[in-house]
């Protein structure tokens, strides 16, 4: 079965890699559009990550896709620099952040 956009939202913090993030101070926002339209926050500091629904007022990155597309990104069904040389995942601010964003957590 599928994971949820909220079920992956959940499990993002266990699978957080501090070692590879020493220092990080960052919040991305997620903005999902599609079968599980909504928003999302992750926040990193302190070595730990944690994440909430809803809107943060000061994002370092925003990350903006499909969620099904998303879900496939993590899980590592689908290549994120594939998706967003597709158009299929959309980034704003601080790009070096999305470029480390999957070595931070671990995929599966």
């Amino acid at each position: 079965m599928a994971l949820t956009v909220a079920e992956l939202m959940s499990k993002m913090p266990k699978a957080f890699l501090p070692e590879k993030a020493p220092g990080l101070d960052a919040v991305i926002q997620f903005k999902f559009s599609g079968a599980e339209a909504g928003d999302w926050f992750a926040t990193m500091k302190d070595g730990k990550c944690t994440t909430e629904k809803g809107t943060h007022p000061s994002p370092k990155m925003t990350l903006t896709a499909d969620s099904a597309d998303y879900v496939k990104i993590f899980t590592g069904e689908l290549d994120g620099m594939q998706a967003f040389m597709a158009g299929k995942l959309k980034l704003a601010g601080d790009l070096n952040l999305a470029m480390k964003l999957l070595t931070m957590f671990k995929i599966r």
